[in-house]
Order: structure tokens, then C-alpha cells, then sequence
């Protein structure tokens, strides 16, 4: 007698039994496949979110970076412009200048070459800018009556190798004079006015206001003027420079690189508008850091804020999955069980007359099995292709979807499916092993005297 037969007419004949089993099988097989395969969009959703998120916080730092430096350069701008009226911080002298007759009398009777100036311009110094060769001597102003402090000086000598900056001072043109504040108060001059000089008339180009230092009795003319009126051609009292943004001990700094290329030279730093210079310069660097810090902090808060949304999400999925899947795997199991044992039952008569007739256990034993194979084999199909569709709906109503090349690249899916089927066949045949054995192993004539 033929087994496959006995199989096939099985089913034919209890087609609402096979049909319960099959659906047995399609639910647990679905409901793994479909929690897998929402569990694997969940991550290449989270991936894909992150990535546009990152690309987007990185946009927003990059624009508030360029927007941060834009606006330090405008500040640095206008605190440059907000120091001019310190002056310069850096003073060259010869060495043999007495910083008393400076600060006693305002003026200096040292001198050295006017090259000097040209030749610190054209060294790879690092530590100034702005190079002002100036002479300054404290004189007696004859057609005045008083006496002032002469300032003679040309425009600012460039640093060759760090090209050219915008001067902190505007040079004092050939004829011109400037006037300080005490000076032009007392003489009632006005901007335009002529004023002579030791024997040189000069029109009145600005007027300074009150400084409160000796500025207030100081007059500026050009240099190459000054170095005439005073005797002083090609030699100079002073260079002015404004030093750099050294960190650690700048004058040390600047009085080594200037002393290698201007021996017998010395340098003074005026230290409160160093110091201020110092402090304005590292408010404003600290104002535009602060500001690109707080918008790194926000970038990284927002994508920990996206990744933790996403991890919730994520978590409550994992989390339903692993109480469902198992617990409809086992009612799948329970459900073939019962339904192979209420089958075997119900066959008995049908049973002892195969038996009878020379099936042998092995025989009846395989024809159950079959049924259960084919019931796994099927059902583990069906399931799949129902898991797979019911995960995609799932994932694109709430995020849109993904395609099933994304869903497949990671391979957990693909093992998933892969297996599904043959697991199924095994559960099934295991389900249907116990009360197959307990039916194929009865004596068929006690089945027979009980019927």
C-alpha cells in the first residue's frame, strides 16, 4: 500500500483539520518573520535618521561657524578700531635712551638710523606689526610762546612677509600739522587754520580731543619735516609697533627677536594697553568660542535626542516581539498537538483495519509524519510571504518604508527566512510526534474489540 497515497487522501478527506493546522503554522511563522522584519527596518530607519540628522546638525555647526568667525572678525574690527586711541604698546629705543628723560620730560636725545625701520620690515619678524619710525623732542615753540612736544612721523612701515594691514595711523601729510587738545584749546585754532613753526608754516589738519595724557601738548608733523626742523636727517628717536597675539611671556618674546635683528636696541612695552590690547583680544576669542561650543553642545544634544527617540522606539518593538512571537510559536505547537492527537483518536477503527491488513508501525508512523511535514512545509511558506507583506505595511505606516534590498542587505532577515520553513517542518513533526507513536504502537486487535 502505497504511504503517499494514504497521506494525500488524509488531507482530502480532513480538510478543515489540515486547513486549522496549516493556519497554526502560517501565524507563528508570520509572526516571526513579520516581528523580524520590523525589527530590521527599525534599525536601517534609525540608521538612515541619524545620518540626515548628523548631515543636518553639521550644516547648522558649519553655518554657525562661518557665522561665529564672520561676526569675531567684526568684533575684532571694531575692538581694533575702539584701541587706536591707546596708541601703540611696543617702544624700540637705542640702548643708551634713559627711559627718565621720557617720562620726565617727554622727549629723547638717543637717535639711531632711520634704516632701521626697513630693515625690521623686511625680517621674517613674527612677535610686532605696524612699524612707526617717529622723532620725538620736547622744543620751544618761539611763535607761540609755550613749549611742546614735537612728534615727527611717516606712514606705517608694512612687515614685507605678512602683506598689508590697514594702519592704525593716518600719516601726517608733508605741510600738515596735528594738534593736541591743550594746544589748539589754548590758541583757538580751528581744522584749516595756518600756524608757523620755526620759520615753516603749516595748515591745521585735525584737532584731537582731550586724552588726558601727554598727548594734550603734543603736535605731529611729518617725519621727514621733523628730522629738517630738528636737525635730524636719517635718524630717528623711536620705533612704535603694536605687538602680536603671543601667549606666555610676550615682551621676552619680542625683546629676543628684535635684539637678533637690532642689536643695540631696546624695547619698552607700555604695559596697560598691552594688557588691555591682551584682554580685549582673548574676551573677543572667548566670546566666539563660547559661541561655537554652545552650538556643538545643541548639535550633539540633538542627535542624542533623535538616537534615544529612536532607541525607545526601537526597545518597545524588541520588547512586544519577544513576548509575542514565543508565545504564539507555542500556542502554534500546542495547536498541531492537539489536533494530531484528536485526529489519531478519532481514526482509530481506521487505524486497526491498516494495521490489520500489514501496515506495518513504521508505515502508519510516516504517513502521520508526512502530514505533518507537509502541514509545516506549507504553512512555514505561507507564513513567510504573510510576515513578510505584514512587516512592510507595518514599517511604512510609521516611517515611510524601505525597500526590500535594505531589508535583505543586513542578512539577519534573510536567515530568518531561510529558516522559517524548515523550522516549521520540524515543529510540526515534533508537535505530532508523541501522539503518532502513542496510535501507531496499539495492538489493532484491541483496536478492533473496543470498536
Amino acid at each position: 500500500m502505497n504511504v503517499w497515497r494514504l497521506v494525500v487522501r488524509e488531507i482530502k478527506h480532513r480538510r478543515f483539520n489540515f486547513a486549522m493546522g496549516l493556519l497554526s503554522v502560517a501565524v507563528a511563522v508570520s509572526s516571526l518573520v513579520g516581528a523580524q522584519t520590523l525589527l530590521t527596518a527599525d534599525r536601517i530607519i534609525t540608521g538612515r535618521l541619524l545620518s540626515a540628522k548628523e548631515a543636518e546638525v553639521e550644516k547648522s555647526v558649519a553655518e554657525k561657524r562661518a557665522a561665529v568667525q564672520k561676526a569675531g572678525k567684526e568684533l575684532q574690527d571694531v575692538i581694533r578700531r575702539q584701541m587706536l586711541g591707546l596708541g601703540f604698546n611696543v617702544l624700540i629705543l637705542p640702548e643708551s635712551q634713559s627711559l627718565s628723560e621720557i617720562h620726565l620730560n617727554g622727549s629723547m636725545s638717543a637717535t639711531m638710523p632711520e634704516e632701521y625701520v626697513d630693515r625690521l620690515a623686511n625680517s621674517k619678524i613674527v612677535t610686532v606689526n605696524h612699524l612707526l619710525p617717529s622723532v620725538t623732542q620736547r622744543v620751544y615753540w618761539e611763535e607761540r610762546d609755550r613749549e611742546v612736544i614735537v612728534v615727527g612721523t611717516r606712514g606705517e612701515v608694512p612687515i614685507q612677509h605678512r602683506g598689508l594691514k590697514k594702519p592704525l595711523l593716518d600719516e601726517v601729510a608733508a605741510g600738515k600739522i596735528v594738534l593736541g587738545h591743550e594746544i589748539h584749546r589754548q590758541l583757538s585754532v580751528t581744522e584749516g587754520d595756518t600756524v608757523r613753526l620755526r620759520g615753516r608754516d603749516f595748515t591745521v589738519s585735525r584737532l584731537h580731543a582731550e586724552r588726558g595724557s601727554v598727548d594734550d601738548v603734543t603736535v605731529w608733523i611729518n617725519l621727514a619735516e621733523a628730522q629738517e626742523l630738528l636737525g635730524m636727517q636719517n635718524l630717528i628717536n623711536a620705533i612704535l609697533a603694536l605687538e602680536c597675539d603671543c601667549s606666555g611671556d610676550r615682551i621676552s618674546q619680542i625683546r629676543a627677536e628684535i635684539s637678533s635683528i637690532l642689536p643695540g636696541t631696546q624695547v619698552i612695552e607700555r604695559y596697560s594697553q598691552a594688557l588691555t590690547r591682551a584682554e580685549s583680544r582673548a574676551k573677543a576669542k572667548e566670546s566666539a568660542q563660547t559661541a561655537l561650543k554652545e552650538a556643538e553642545q545643541s548639535g550633539v544634544q540633538q542627535l542624542a535626542l533623535e538616537l534615544a527617540t529612536r532607541r525607545n522606539l526601537e526597545d518597545r518593538h524588541a520588547g512586544f516581539a519577544a513576548i509575542l512571537v514565543p508565545l504564539v510559536v507555542l500556542g502554534s505547537i500546542v495547536m498541531i498537538g492537539l489536533l494530531a492527537l484528536t485526529n489519531s483518536r478519532q481514526r482509530c477503527h481506521e487505524i486497526g483495519v491498516l494495521r490489520a491488513i500489514g501496515l506495518s508501525t513504521r508505515q502508519l508512523m510516516l504517513m502521520f509524519l508526512s502530514k505533518a511535514a507537509a502541514l509545516g512545509l506549507l504553512g512555514g511558506v505561507a507564513g513567510v510571504t504573510a510576515g513578510l507583506m505584514i512587516g512592510r505595511m507595518l514599517v511604512s505606516a510609521q516611517s515611510g518604508g524601505t525597500s526590500w534590498n535594505e531589508l535583505f542587505a543586513s542578512g539577519t532577515l534573510s536567515a530568518v527566512v531561510i529558516s522559517a520553513p524548515p523550522s516549521a517542518l520540524f515543529l510540526a513533526g515534533l508537535a505530532s510526534w508523541i501522539p503518532a507513536l502513542l496510535v501507531a504502537r496499539q495492538d489493532p486487535a484491541v483496536i478492533l474489540q473496543r470498536e
